[in-house]
């Protein structure tokens, strides 16, 4: 009996370690897993744009709110007083604006009555300048006084000056029309200076209701009515939930066969009876070390190796039986089956599809 015993023992082990075995070698070792994972998402923090006293807190902890809701409401006074005096500065430039308009029309009007002018005196010229002409000749025959010649030698000059004056007025008129030209688009850009700082309060103003920009669930709120707030101040974090994933700090080592594609298991500790089925999604594009507040220096004597740890991003199923229910924080156990063709990546960072590696059998290995 001691030997049928010791026997069917050994046999017992022998299938047992034949079995162990088969399933390392066709499956577990492309296995690839680590308790070093957490539920992740892309938490909001929530900070106001410009300081005031909150007036009004529209969100409790806890509560799911919608993208576009109000969250807080910072006391305007100030703001709305800033709009007003933007406004009437506004209204102000506008007035110059249309003055010097008006101005320039007039002086359009000055020149051409300036142009008449010459036109005028043009006339006026020629004409003295013939009938000087005329009683010249007369006076070398004696058919006129000399005093009516000098009278009409001083009619032409009386016009030639004129007609001067009347040409440097219009020089003037178009001179001072530059001018006016020159302060219309200074009136000008003062108008759009004033629109834009009338912008900036608006927008100051508007700034003053802080709303939701995603949708999630709101938490850690850390400020309440009355309280003063700068720009930069966290007011509350908004978690978009369902929408996570699992980030998962794998061994240098493991990441031999790894792809983005491949198929995770996932087994939450806060509900081990639901596992779940993800997929790599993407890998840090430097090991946590890197990232860290103080990075290793290992230019030193006492130099250590020391495994270093990558952190892989798993996307989780959208429909899932956990949908809604798992939390940013979460530990997670997860493994990768390595034998998936995943996708293939390139030296500069894009994927593709990759071939099929199929699986090792002892018979192929045999042979």
């Amino acid at each position: 009996m001691r030997k049928t015993f010791i026997l069917v023992a050994g046999l017992a082990i022998l299938l047992v370690a034949a079995y162990g075995g088969w399933n390392w070698w066709t499956d577990w070792r492309f296995q690839q897993s680590t308790d070093d994972a957490y539920i992740a998402s892309n938490v909001s923090v929530i900070s106001p744009k410009v300081e005031g006293y909150i007036k009004e807190v529209r969100v409790e902890n806890n509560q799911a709110v919608k993208k576009g809701a109000v969250l807080f409401v910072i006391d305007n006074s100030d703001f709305a007083a800033r709009v007003a005096q933007a406004q009437a500065a506004v209204a102000t430039e506008e007035a110059a604006v249309a003055t010097a308009g008006s101005r320039l029309d007039l002086q359009k009007a000055m020149i051409a009555q300036a142009a008449a002018d010459v036109q005028a005196a043009e006339a006026d010229s020629i004409r003295t300048q013939q009938d000087l002409k005329r009683y010249t000749a007369l006076l070398t025959s004696d058919f006129a006084s000399r005093q009516r010649y000098d009278q009409a030698a001083a009619d032409a000059r009386k016009a030639a000056a004129e007609l001067a004056r009347a040409r440097a007025a219009v020089t003037a008129a178009q001179s001072q029309y530059g001018v006016l030209q020159s302060q219309r688009q200074e009136e000008v850009a003062r108008l759009q200076q004033a629109r834009a700082n009338l912008r900036l309060a608006q927008d100051d103003l508007d700034n003053t209701v802080i709303r939701a920009p995603i949708s999630g669930v709101a938490g850690n709120r850390a400020r309440q009515i009355g309280q003063y707030v700068k720009p930069g101040t966290e007011l509350l974090s908004l978690v978009p939930l369902p929408h996570v994933y699992v980030t998962a700090n794998f061994k240098e080592t493991q990441l031999t066969r790894m792809r983005p594609g491949q198929p995770v298991e996932i087994s939450v500790d806060a509900y081990p009876d639901h596992p779940l089925t993800g997929k790599v999604e993407s890998f840090a594009p430097a090991s946590g070390a890197e990232f860290s507040l103080l990075p290793p220096d290992n230019a030193t004597g006492n130099f250590t190796k020391i495994v270093q740890r990558v952190p892989v991003r798993i996307a989780l199923p959208k429909n899932g039986p956990l949908a809604g229910l798992l939390r940013p924080g979460l530990s997670v156990t997860v493994s990768v089956d390595t034998r998936a063709p995943g996708e293939a990546v390139a030296a500069d960072g894009i994927v593709g599809a990759a071939e099929a590696r199929p699986a090792t059998s002892p018979a192929a290995a045999a042979q």
